[in-house]
């Protein structure tokens, strides 16, 4: 998938990237504006209008997006003359200029579906895919669902896939270290003579 957003439009790709790292819905990804962005600390500010539970919410953007955003910014400068207000732009000649729509962006990933071969990719594996990652990385349920913008955490559970072998391993980890603090305490017990 990756590979085949090689070919896409840096404005794509900073899209992509963007999806990816604030596990952004669509709606969201295209009513970004430049003042949401706070480069120093790599954050998104998300206004509360533009998200589906109407509460503002900030999420984190890596180096990557950071290279990719100020590219793209220099970019846009030279093609539409400025740089403030909705990042995300039309080039086509119709809407030329124009804030991109949900529907502009679904077509582009259902393009990069295409080509890469991925039937079920859509504008919300990025946000699927982040989730997830984020459980990887041993965030509790409670963080996960305040980084989604979720009220109620049996939504967040949907998005959480943790295959066998990685519930396995927790599981494995979690009663090594059990295991360890018990042998633990049963040293006191071979400690008295």
């Amino acid at each position: 998938m990756l590979v085949a957003c090689t070919t896409e439009p840096l404005r794509n790709r900073l899209m992509v990237a963007l999806a990816y790292d604030g596990a952004l819905r669509r709606e969201e990804l295209v009513q970004l504006d430049v003042g949401d962005f706070e480069h120093a600390h790599r954050l998104i500010h998300l206004r509360a209008e533009t998200t589906k539970s109407q509460r503002a919410r900030e999420v984190a953007f890596g180096v990557t997006s950071s290279e990719l955003f100020v590219a793209y910014l220099n970019e846009r400068r030279g093609m539409f003359g400025r740089i403030d207000g909705p990042l995300f732009r039309s080039a086509s000649n119709r809407n030329y200029g124009k804030p991109m729509g949900p529907s502009t962006w679904s077509k582009a990933v259902e393009g990069i579906a295409h080509r890469a071969g991925v039937a079920r990719l859509s504008t919300h594996t990025f946000r699927d895919l982040r989730l997830t990652d984020l459980a990887r990385a041993d965030w509790t349920i409670d963080q996960i669902a305040q980084y989604a913008g979720h009220r109620d955490l049996a939504t967040t559970m949907r998005y959480i896939h943790l295959s066998g072998r990685e519930l396995a391993a927790r599981l494995h980890r979690a009663s090594a270290s059990i295991q360890q603090d018990r042998e633990n305490l049963l040293a006191a017990l071979a400690a008295v003579r």
